[in-house]
């Protein structure tokens, strides 16, 4: 198999904090745990600002594996406040002792200055460490 580069863009660089843990319990899919983001800040070449205080939440379902699947929705609200939602899925994958992110993120928002963010299809790699993650986030060019 050829390998390949993705043509991509760094959008910013996002540590969101996180708090206690909800645990639903093993369903049918899986080990099902809501995770609340406290709080946060970002920060790129074209935007910066913070992740609203208490504005959303991972809803993870951890299976057997031990990797999970993350759905995530957040508030963030730039420096000049524009006000911006996101959401992503992916996968949290333990490997050597580190807890490995690799999402796609995805923009809306109303506002007019960032209104080309609602064409924009993220990818974004990060970590997992206690009472944090962090992610580098990037826009697949077109």
């Amino acid at each position: 198999m050829a390998e390949t580069a993705l043509p991509v863009e760094h959008l910013f660089d996002i540590t969101a904090m996180v708090g206690t843990a909800s645990v639903v319990g093993a369903g049918p899919a899986g080990n099902r745990v809501i995770v609340p983001v406290t709080g946060g800040a970002f920060e790129g070449p074209k935007m910066r600002g913070v992740i609203v205080e208490n504005s959303g939440g991972d809803w993870v379902l951890a299976r057997a594996d031990g990797t999970a699947r993350l759905d995530v929705r957040i508030t963030l609200k730039t420096d000049d406040g524009a006000i911006i939602f996101m959401s992503y899925s992916g996968l949290l994958i333990p490997k050597d002792g580190a807890r490995l992110l690799r999402t796609a993120p995805y923009f809306e928002t109303a506002d007019e200055r960032y209104s080309w963010l609602n064409n924009v299809q993220g990818v974004a790699t990060g970590e997992s460490t206690p009472g944090a993650v962090t992610y580098q986030v990037y826009a697949l060019s077109v």
